[in-house]
Order: structure tokens, then sequence, then C-alpha cells
């Protein structure tokens, strides 16, 4: 039986963690839940779970919660109450799902306990991955990729030794604008940025998958996951998106991982690893695939991915202020105040204009990432 915390779980990552631990109650047992201010799917997640701890980030909310549900479970609130969930005595594991850099504190507070991170969180290694990693060698702690590229990129370096491997290769839709000129792209409305073509989102991650941004943040948490080398970290784009990623060695083999696009099977893999269990997600029906697609990704249409190489080679805090812009970019994008194709390049001006420190401590990630957040919102 292992203990788990999930961190973010009214989102959809928590959610279907909790399906997961739902679906094996001899394997898995949810001891704290921690989100931001949705009591009401909170209360509903206590009443079935019946967690020891539960942790609400907004402190009028949290009150709110407390008077709803008595003391049938500890209550703590603000972000020391998070940090609190994440390093519980009690728990083996967390699930660490809060979405943006806000997720970085209580991830390494949890490191520091020495719990098991299941990181759905990219912009954790994006914004600190020198520390995160360099803490988690230090504790001896394991982190398990949850986002499905990694954990396929996972699952593939098994068959193999790091020192053999050739080039990590993460697969990406495409999203809504692989056909698109640049002219078009220019003429995009938040609307037609929305309407990815496989799946719905929450607003920040279409607009990444439109951009290609998430693939420029999965290539450096890759990086830091895997502790490969920048140049060897390459995006295919694989429209049918079965394929999750691929890793070729020295040898000339490629190994892929396939599977249905549901994001419960990396969740499993996560926090049942090195155990494979039946699940009950479906299978792929591989007689049923015809063909599958691969393409690089046109430069000119999608040039964050050069500033993910951009950040990674320089390193230090550039990749924090890569993240941070860009999060600003989308923001003003979907209010209309910057075209479309302004988030890309707007997001390469503020890193431009910052002098990276190298082996950065918290409080320069931290620093580096307010700064660049002011520099985006203040450009024209």
């Amino acid at each position: 039986m292992k203990t788990i915390v999930v961190l973010g779980s009214t989102g959809s990552i928590g959610v279907s963690t909790l399906e997961v631990a739902a679906a094996f109650p001899d394997a898995l047992r949810v001891v704290g839940l921690g989100a931001r201010r949705n009591i009401g799917m909170l209360r509903e997640q206590i009443e079935r779970f019946r967690p020891r701890m539960v942790a609400v980030s907004d402190e009028s909310r949290a009150r709110e919660l407390r008077d709803r549900v008595g003391d049938t479970v500890e209550v703590i609130s603000g972000e020391e109450g998070i940090a609190t969930l994440a390093r519980m005595k009690e728990a083996d594991a967390v699930v660490s799902a809060i979405v943006g850099a806000v997720g970085l504190v209580p991830t390494l507070e949890a490191i520091r306990a020495g719990k098991q991170v299941a990181l759905a969180n990219k912009e954790v290694l994006v914004c600190g991955g020198e520390i995160i990693m360099r803490e988690a060698a230090a504790q001896g702690v394991e982190i398990m990729p949850v986002d499905s590229e990694h954990s396929a990129l996972h699952q593939c370096l098994r068959a193999g030794a790091r020192g053999e491997v050739k080039r990590l290769i993460l697969t990406a839709s495409g999203g809504p604008f692989l056909d698109r000129s640049l002219e078009e792209m220019a003429r995009a409305t938040p609307e037609d940025a929305l309407k990815h073509p496989r799946w719905e989102m929450g607003k920040k991650v279409s607009i990444d998958s439109a951009t290609m941004m998430n693939k420029a943040l999965e290539m450096i948490e890759a990086r830091w996951l895997f502790g490969i080398d920048p140049g060897k970290i390459d995006v295919l784009v694989h429209p049918e998106s079965v394929v999750h990623s691929l890793v070729e060695f020295e040898d000339g083999s490629v190994i892929a991982q396939m599977s249905p696009a549901d994001m419960r099977i990396p969740i499993q893999y996560a926090l049942l690893y090195p155990r494979r269990i039946a699940g009950r997600w479906g299978s792929l029906g591989m007689d049923d695939l015809r063909a599958l697609h691969f393409e690089k990704p046109d430069p000119v249409r999608f040039p964050v991915l050069e500033l993910a190489r951009r950040a990674m080679k320089a390193g230090g805090t550039l990749p924090a202020v890569l993240n941070a812009a860009n999060e600003v970019a989308v923001e003003r994008f979907l209010a209309g105040e910057i075209p479309f194709t302004r988030i890309p390049t707007l997001t390469g001006e503020v890193m431009q204009k910052h002098t990276s420190v190298d082996r950065p401590s918290l409080e320069e990630v931290l620093r580096a990432d307010g700064w660049a957040r002011r520099e985006a919102k203040g450009a024209a």
C-alpha cells in the first residue's frame, strides 16, 4: 500500500489521479489533498477518499471549507499550508499537479521531506530543474514523470543504458495551426487558437500547444529529468498522437512507446512503478491503425523551439524567464492585447534582456520569474 498526497487535486491531472487511486484501492491510499479554491469539488473528494489533511491556498475559501466539513478532516491554508501538505509525514509519495511556477516550492518541500514525487507540472523543472534534481539526488528521491511524453521516454529508456542514447524524440500533435501559413497565424483569434484538433484542454495549455511552447517546455523538462545533453533532444510532429515519444540508441535502434491518449495510463505507471498491473483504461487496438506520420516542425512558424534550445544552452535563470514571459504573453493574447505571432517574439525579447544567473538559488529563480513577468507586461 502506497499513501499519496495529491497537490492540485481539483485540476484535470488531479482528478485523473484520484480515478487511478480509486481503481487500485489495495495499492494506493489518498491521505492528503491540495487545491487552490475549488472547495465544491474538494468537498466531494473529501467525502469519497477520506484524507487526513487538506490544504486550500485561498485563505477565505479554506475558512468556508472548514465550516462545511467541521472536524472530519484537518484543513490548513495558504501557500505554507500547501507546503506543509507536501511534506506530510504519513505520505509516501506526492503527486505535484499544481499548474504553473507556483508548484516549485511545494515540490521542493516534498523532495526535502524524502517523498517520492510524481511530477505533472513541467514548469517546476523548467524554472528550477537544476535545484530540483540536485536536491533529489541529495535526498535519494526518485522523480517519476506524469506527462505522457516524459512517461514514454522513461519507459523507452529502460531498453538501454543512458550512455547508449543518441536522441530523445518528443512528439507533438501540431495543434490547430499545423497547416496554417504565418500570415493566417498572425490573424488568428483566441477562439481559433483554442480549437485543438484532438483534445479539450485549459486555455493556457491550448495556446501553448498552438505555439508549440508546450514542446519547448517539455524539451527543457526532459533535459533535467533524464540528464541528457540538450543537443540530443528533438521534436517531431505526429498528428495521430499514438506514439507519445521515442528514444534512438547509438546502434540505430529506435524504441517507441504507444498507448491510448489517456492520462490515467502514465499516472498509473508513475504511481505503481516498477509494477505493471492490468489497467481499466482500454487498449490501443493496433489492428485499427492504418498509418503513422512524422515530420519536422517548421522553425519559422514555430520559433519557440529555438527559444528553448537557447534557454537550455544558457541554463541558469534563463529557462525561468522563458516560462514567465510566455505565461504573460499568453495572457495578453487571450485578452486581445497582442496578436498570436507576438507571443514568441515578446518572449524572445524578454529573454534577450535578461542576464542569466548561473547555479541560481531558489530566491534567484523566483526573482528572475518576477522580473520577466513585469517586463512582459510592460512590453509594447
